[in-house]
């Protein structure tokens, strides 16, 4: 398996220098909680989940036990210890999406996906988790995929928008080929 053209140890090493190159950085004088945080994040949005390796470089980098970085990474929603789908998909199961209809659009994506809430596509592609609000109740029911919010949801618009996902997917991958 390669990524960007080095084979992956040497790809993580790359990405782990720079994570320690912002960690020296952020982590100056005591603030060490600060630029954990800031830490974590880094390594969020480097590799897409927080991995073993990671948490015990970032232990040794800033003399914090392994155990509080674990605390740390799953006690906040953002931070995840399995790589992530490409597509993330939450149903919004708070009360006004849950009388709006809610619980058909999750049946509906577990159909169509093939997998069960907290489960991802066998090729990576989509996650299918859920929510207690969005803060769209007025527009219920609601269903996030990443970053961008579908309102007033029925079950015969999932179709449509997995295909738009799939075809994004595919043009990415078309144009790394080409390079």
């Amino acid at each position: 398996m390669q990524t960007i053209g080095l084979p992956v140890k040497d790809d993580i090493k790359k990405r782990l220098r720079k994570l320690g190159a912002f960690i020296d950085k952020e982590a100056k004088g005591e603030d060490r909680e600060g630029a954990l945080m800031g830490a974590l994040h880094q390594v969020q949005a480097e590799f897409g989940y927080i991995s073993e390796e990671a948490m015990d470089f970032i232990s040794r980098k800033l003399s914090v036990p392994t155990a509080h970085i674990y605390g740390m990474a799953t006690f906040y929603n953002y931070f995840s210890l399995k790589p992530k789908a490409r597509y993330q998909i939450q149903v919004c199961k708070g009360t006004a999406c849950y009388v709006g209809g809610g619980a058909r659009i999750l049946s509906k994506l577990k159909k169509e996906l093939g997998i069960e809430e907290g489960e991802s596509t066998p090729d990576g592609l989509f996650g299918l988790g859920i929510t207690r609000c969005l803060g769209c109740c007025g527009l219920s029911p609601v269903m996030q995929v990443n970053d961008e919010t579908h309102v007033r949801m029925v079950p015969e618009k999932i179709p449509a928008i997995l295909k738009k996902c799939r075809r994004a997917a595919e043009g990415k991958k078309s144009r790394g080929k080409k390079k």
